[in-house]
């Protein structure tokens, strides 16, 4: 578990101000009207475009292994309102962290509460998987209305931004678990908490298993969910957070619990939670968090790259 960060006079070192410039400025812009802060992230996103020329390399390819039918004016189109959204994203940081919960709570519409519900009947566990949309942030200060979490969490390499992401990501939730704890995790629920995970991002070659996500027919899977999953007090749903587009916040939703899962074969379990993730990526493809060289490891080191 990790604690509650402590401020600490280290923070105020020449070497941070930077980091704090950065801070402050996202701070200020929060209190901004949120419209306005959409706006600015589309911007942003649009600069991002020019400055970041490796990242939009790596969201077209991602995409066109993701989407090989699709033309590549469409392509481009997503694309374009893919960096937009991550544009967005920087702002829904000082979003998440800092608006009083009157502000954010009038962003929030729960869908399928009763999935939740169902899924903790009995004191059971809950392994929510959360998939790297682009408002996940958000996501995490939202669900924290509907009913505290505890979440895996990776430490910043900035002292400052440690600080500030624990504090930040705690604030409407109960704790957080450094990702390589898996004890505390299983703990967790093994003591009826909501445990947020996820489960689809290329974690390399431990633990993992080569399954099939969308086009791509050997995406490095990470095994972990079935680790978690096959505690006798748990019980597994999906969450996903979606920015709505006419600025009147998010929708987030709670699908049913799963069935019969795990049934014991890895590559199976892999699959299918692949295919959660593509169910709910279809639904808002321009919000995912393209950007990430998700197809990096092949299933052997001596196959070209995806991505050459």
């Amino acid at each position: 578990m990790i604690e509650q960060p402590k401020f600490k006079l280290y923070f105020l070192h020449p070497k941070f101000w930077l980091t704090w410039l950065g801070v402050i400025f996202l701070y200020s812009v929060s209190w901004l009207p949120y419209r306005l802060q959409i706006a600015m992230g589309k911007g942003l996103g649009r600069l991002l475009m020019k400055a970041l020329p490796r990242r939009v390399a790596i969201a077209r390819r991602n995409l066109a292994l993701a989407f090989p039918d699709k033309p590549a004016d469409e392509i481009e189109r997503l694309v374009k309102k893919n960096l937009e959204n991550t544009g967005i994203a920087y702002f829904e940081v000082g979003i998440a962290w800092w608006w009083p919960n009157w502000r954010i709570k009038r962003k929030l519409h729960v869908h399928g509460e009763e999935n939740l519900r169902d899924a903790q009947e009995g004191g059971k566990g809950v392994l929510m998987l959360l998939f790297h949309f682009l408002s996940l942030e958000v996501h995490a200060r939202l669900h924290g209305f509907v009913e505290p979490a505890v979440g895996l969490y990776r430490p910043h390499n900035n002292a400052v931004m440690e600080y500030l992401q624990t504090k930040g990501r705690a604030r409407s939730n109960k704790y957080m678990i450094q990702r390589r704890d898996v004890k505390g995790m299983v703990n967790a629920i093994k003591n009826g908490e909501i445990a947020g995970y996820l489960p689809d991002q290329d974690y390399g070659r431990r633990r993992v298993v080569f399954a099939p996500f969308f086009a791509v027919p050997d995406a490095s899977t990470t095994t972990g969910t079935m680790l978690f999953a096959n505690h006798k007090n748990c019980n597994v749903i999906v969450s996903r957070c979606v920015r709505r587009e006419d600025g009147t916040g998010y929708d987030v939703y709670y699908e049913p619990k799963l069935v019969n899962f795990p049934i014991g074969d890895d590559l199976a379990d892999a699959t299918l939670i692949n295919q959660l993730v593509e169910q709910a990526v279809l639904k808002a493809p321009e919000q995912y968090l393209w950007v990430h060289r998700r197809f990096k490891t092949r299933p052997q080191e001596d196959m070209p790259s995806y991505y050459s």
